[in-house]
């Protein structure tokens, strides 16, 4: 990705989301997937970032990849190594990177977590599809508005001839009632 420092607050770290992430859970290639798995219920965490000695990401583990790949298969856990299940090579984000050039890859590539690295290559950060909610919910809460007052700009018609009707009903009402 290319870095775009002309356009602060459309970049990764400008995100009010970033400086509250909590660090990521990393482990190296050799641990076991019992042991990611513990790491991860103790800490409540869709993935674990597998990193070499430098803390450079290699891989991605995730709780689908532990379904699909390890109880799918039959696998044991306590044998497995992350290495022999994880998402080499995955996709990352620089801090710096535009937040609306990873929105559109997420979405077309179908991926859900992006690790987030420094200029080193060191994770940061794992941004997920819901961290980008956020970012895109006054967007869909003013497409929101515009289908609605479409919806009523097209019916309008209908609105005035059934207020009409319920206008001269009540007129109606008073008068015969005051007879």
């Amino acid at each position: 990705m290319a870095q775009d420092n002309t356009r602060p607050g459309t970049r990764l770290k400008d995100r009010p989301e970033y400086a509250s992430k909590p660090t990521p859970l990393t482990r190296g290639p050799e641990t076991t997937v019992k042991d990611a798995v513990a790491a991860m219920s103790d800490k409540n965490y869709g993935s674990v970032i597998v990193v070499d000695p430098d803390d450079k990401v290699i891989g991605v583990v995730t709780e689908r990849d532990i379904m699909n790949k390890v109880v799918g298969r039959g696998m044991d856990a306590t044998t497995t190594k992350l290495s022999e299940i994880m998402t080499e090579n995955p996709r990352l984000a620089r801090e710096d990177d535009d937040i609306i050039d990873w929105l559109r890859m997420m979405s077309n590539e179908r991926f859900r977590r992006l690790p987030v690295v420094d200029a080193e290559g060191r994770i940061q950060a794992v941004f997920t599809q819901g961290d980008f909610v956020s970012y895109t919910w006054p967007d869909l809460l003013y497409q929101m508005q515009q289908l609605a007052r479409a919806q009523v700009t097209r019916h309008f018609p209908y609105y005035l001839i059934g207020g009409g009707i319920a206008v001269y009903t009540l007129l109606m009402l008073i008068v015969l009632r005051n007879m």
